[in-house]
């Protein structure tokens, strides 16, 4: 007797929304021709005994699909190679959904994060420049306000130096007009001077008049030179002018950038702790995927040894049957005194595995490269697809074994076709929304099993229908 499988927890039905088959790499089982399945009334004792109830929590074996033969022209091959990269679009699309989105949310803060990092790095140096054109204007300033100090102090000395200068003329002025009185002369005649003493007299104006003379000359020059010196004052104030406003426009920038540079800093720090929480998350859900890849290659270890033990199981008994049968032939044939007869195979069903759902197929069976984990991992069935309760229907006759959740394919129903050209089949329906046959009910091929849905590992409503054959997961399309 084989043993039951145990089912996966109900109670994390709600949680999961991914389709995730998974596989390893298997020794692929030999044919010498396409084997049909076909059932058999005959044998519904021998199955109905060898067959156990199932209840897998998502395994399954990896088969590499054999290699197809070359297509017949360029054209033919490009869109076999434009089929292939939609199909692999699509189940890359369906599995890894969440774990996806969380990388593409780190990466996405962390480029924002860089990006800001530029920026403040960027901000830090026009501020360090601003600074530096801040401490040139400032010393441009300090050198115009000096030479405008030095410019005011120079006219008010010119300014002293001219009222210095008009005092002296004004006195000079006045000697000279009473030395150029013409009663001079006269009271020099009249005094009766002499020649000696007259001349004396007027070498004595003619100094006055050339003190005159010059004390005009240098007022001249002086209020030249306070006119020269006020006009440097106002070269200098307008250099200064000049000079504050540019310290003004310095101090304004340094102002603005050092604020942008604190803004940065913060949405810098905001940013790197957001990149953080994105990253705790996208390794959060690569370890939530590790550890369900790891249960289900644990799983599929598990059922593969039961499907094996089935498979054995099954032959054994259909050997038994057939020696039986034999043995009974023989018999009667020593009774009836004739030559024993072959034993006939039973009635086979030459049509073979039919299509689940008349539907396209979405994803076909075969390795699959994982985008996280960066792994190959094989996606071990076929995916059709169909709106969520579209009606599923057997591939053959044959049992139910057994109906249950698992967390990566949903609600699975699986039905045993027994022995079938010297190898035990099984078909699989997975992310169903409803089921109809019972366990252990016997269905006949076309009949309706259950209803296509979206539990399990799924982002959309398909059917993900697999075949093990002898135990190993095969590609469906090799009975459809």
């Amino acid at each position: 007797m084989v043993p039951h499988f145990p089912g996966a927890n109900p109670r994390k039905r709600g949680s999961i929304k991914r389709d995730d088959s998974i596989g390893a790499t298997a020794v692929p089982v030999r044919r010498s021709a396409r084997q049909r399945l076909r059932g058999s009334p005959h044998r519904q004792t021998v199955i109905a005994a060898c067959c156990v109830v199932l209840s897998l929590t998502a395994g399954a074996l990896a088969v590499v699909p054999a290699a197809q033969a070359d297509p017949p022209d360029p054209a033919a091959k490009k869109k076999q190679l434009d089929s292939q990269i939609a199909e692999s679009q699509a189940d890359v699309k369906q599995s890894y959904d969440q774990v996806a989105k969380s990388v593409a949310a780190y990466n996405h803060a962390e480029a924002q994060y860089k990006t800001v990092q530029v920026r403040y790095a960027v901000a830090q140096g026009k501020l360090a420049a601003a600074k530096a054109a801040d401490a040139v204007a400032a010393g441009k300033l300090r050198r115009a306000e000096r030479a405008l100090r030095k410019a005011m102090a120079d006219v008010d000395e010119g300014e002293r130096v001219i009222l210095k200068q008009k005092a002296l003329t004004g006195r000079a002025a006045q000697s000279a007009y009473q030395q150029q009185n013409s009663m001079v002369g006269l009271s020099i005649v009249l005094r009766g001077a002499s020649p000696a003493d007259v001349a004396n007299s007027i070498q004595v104006q003619r100094n006055v008049f050339g003190i005159q003379s010059n004390t005009i000359t240098k007022l001249n020059n002086a209020q030249a030179q306070l006119a020269n010196k006020r006009v440097k004052v106002a070269a200098a104030e307008k250099i200064v002018s000049a000079q504050r406003a540019e310290a003004a426009r310095t101090v304004k920038d340094v102002t603005a950038l050092t604020q942008q540079v604190a803004a940065d800093k913060a949405e810098a720090a905001k940013l790197a702790q957001a990149k953080l929480t994105t990253y705790q998350a996208a390794e959060k859900d690569k370890n939530s995927e590790l550890a369900q890849y790891h249960a289900l290659l644990r799983e599929r270890n598990r059922v593969q040894a039961i499907l094996i033990a089935r498979a054995k199981a099954e032959k054994a008994a259909e050997a038994r049957r057939k020696a039986a049968a034999e043995a009974a032939e023989r018999a009667k044939a020593r009774k009836e005194k004739r030559p024993p007869r072959r034993i006939p195979d039973p009635p086979r069903d030459s049509s073979g595995l039919s299509y689940p759902l008349n539907t396209y197929i979405t994803s076909p069976f075969g390795m699959r490269f994982h985008p996280v984990l960066h792994y190959w991992k094989l996606h071990d069935g076929t995916d059709f697809g169909g709106g969520c309760g579209t009606p599923i229907r057997a591939a053959a006759s044959g049992v139910v074994t057994d109906r249950y959740f698992n967390g990566g394919y949903g609600n699975r129903l699986f039905i045993s076709h027994g022995v079938i050209d010297g190898s035990s089949i099984t078909t699989v329906y997975n992310h169903l929304s409803k089921y109809k046959a019972r366990v252990g009910e016997r269905v006949s091929k076309g009949e309706v099993i259950g209803y296509v849905g979206t539990t399990g590992y799924s982002t959309g409503c398909h059917l993900h229908f697999m075949v093990y054959q002898d135990g190993s997961v095969v590609n469906p399309m090799k009975w459809l």
